[in-house]
């Protein structure tokens, strides 16, 4: 028989181990549809993989499951609990079942491409200037990436574009 103390001393170790290994396994349970409903108003549901997600993988809503916080187990922070907050993301490392899904563990899927021809626009005012480059990085909207102009070979930064293009601005 186990003691209460020497209990304790496990379950914290063993939260430790889990720490220490690479993830902090999520303290819940699987749920119905209905407890799903009934438990989102009172903020107790997180996601969690339901299969391993590799690192540059788009996370699906497929590859998640709802489930409720155990009684007393509080949601850490920076961990995404919403479906809406990792559709269409991409894994930055590998995401393990029954484990949360740390909001610096993904990313927004990219725009642009390594390696990919893209459109550069220098707009100001009523001058347009356009050319075509080779990103030298990958990049997401909003991302300043470097790339390369393929007709001087001049290498400069822009910031990616919503629609995939990039803007360049005077310095």
């Amino acid at each position: 028989m186990v003691s209460p103390a020497s209990r304790s001393a496990l379950c914290r170790t063993a939260l430790i181990l889990a720490l220490v290994a690479g993830g902090v396994p999520a303290f819940a349970q699987e749920q119905t549809t209905t407890q799903v409903a009934s438990n989102q108003a009172a903020g107790e549901v997180v996601l969690i993989p339901n299969r391993v997600i590799y690192p540059g993988e788009m996370i699906d809503t497929g590859a998640l499951k709802p489930v409720t916080l155990l009684p007393g187990k509080h949601r850490p922070d920076a961990v995404a609990t919403q479906a809406e907050e990792l559709q269409g993301k991409v894994a930055k490392r590998t995401l393990l079942p029954g484990r949360y899904i740390p909001v610096a563990a993904i990313r927004d899927a990219w725009l642009v491409e390594q390696g990919a021809a893209v459109q550069v626009y220098f707009i100001a005012g009523d001058l347009t200037i356009s050319a075509t480059a080779v990103s030298l990085q990958p990049g997401a909207a909003g991302d300043l990436i470097k790339v390369r102009n393929t007709d001087s070979g001049k290498i400069f930064s822009g910031t990616v574009m919503a629609d995939g293009t990039i803007r360049v601005s005077a310095s």
